[in-house]
């Protein structure tokens, strides 16, 4: 399936639970989605199964990891595996997210060397989007070496909030590429623009007012940051 036919079986196939994750302090489910003949696996995170938390707004998370989503299309970099906010669902509305097959035991803490040198666009998409919580397990590859990154409900709140284990390039200047696309995104997140439109269900007016302005910081500076020393830079558990 191509991204457009996954997110329409996302929205309106068959959806069975078959087990739950149990790590990690929100419910999280892993489901089968039949449509048009198609089955494939998928990650259901009900709203209702969200634990409540001091810095961000009850019963968000699950539209936050939809928004990661968009953000990452359009970047251009397909770094979130195709998400939905599904209103209907076993336990009612919540994100559903296509599995990607990988290597579990393979992620960030035990990456070669040249795997390692993907990431700088993971680092500058959790800097946008100020991931809260970028564990090294939730960055995982598929057979043909693309990085997908999972669990993204505690992002772009409006404080500064990165808490990620990546800080691999910090110091380093930020490649012409990435800085490109930074750029280019800005008329998107502008106030009428479509990425803000298609954010504006999902986040509040301020949090993508703070994408566009991380997005304007980092192309100013064109450098990756160093860990903040005000604060703790690094998400708990790490892994």
């Amino acid at each position: 399936m191509i991204t457009s036919q996954i997110i329409t079986a996302l929205q309106e196939g068959e959806l069975e639970l078959h087990g739950q994750f149990l790590h990690g302090s929100n419910y999280t489910f892993l489901g089968r989605v039949t449509y048009d003949g198609e089955t494939f696996q998928a990650v259901y995170k009900p709203r209702r199964g969200e634990q409540p938390l001091w810095d961000f707004p009850e019963g968000t998370l699950a539209k936050r990891e939809v928004a990661a989503f968009v953000l990452s299309q359009a970047l251009g970099w397909e770094l979130v595996p195709p998400t939905i906010y599904r209103r209907k669902g076993p336990l009612g509305p919540g994100s559903l997210q296509y599995y990607v097959e990988h290597k579990p035991g393979y992620h960030y803490f035990n990456f070669s060397p040249a795997d390692r040198q993907l990431l700088r666009p993971v680092v500058v998409f959790d800097i946008i989007a100020n991931n809260a919580d970028r564990k090294g397990s939730h960055v995982i590859m598929d057979p043909s070496r693309h990085l997908w990154l999972i669990d993204q409900g505690l992002c772009f709140n409006v404080d500064d909030k990165l808490r990620t284990v990546i800080w691999d390039f910090a110091g380093e200047s930020l490649p012409d590429d990435l800085r490109t696309t930074l750029v280019m995104l800005a008329d998107k997140l502008a106030a009428g623009g479509p990425l803000y439109l298609e954010l504006l269900p999902l986040l509040r007016q301020g949090e993508i007012r703070a994408i566009a302005r991380r997005a304007a910081a980092l192309v100013e500076n064109s450098i990756f940051p160093d860990p903040p020393e005000d604060r703790r830079p690094y998400p708990w558990p790490p892994i």
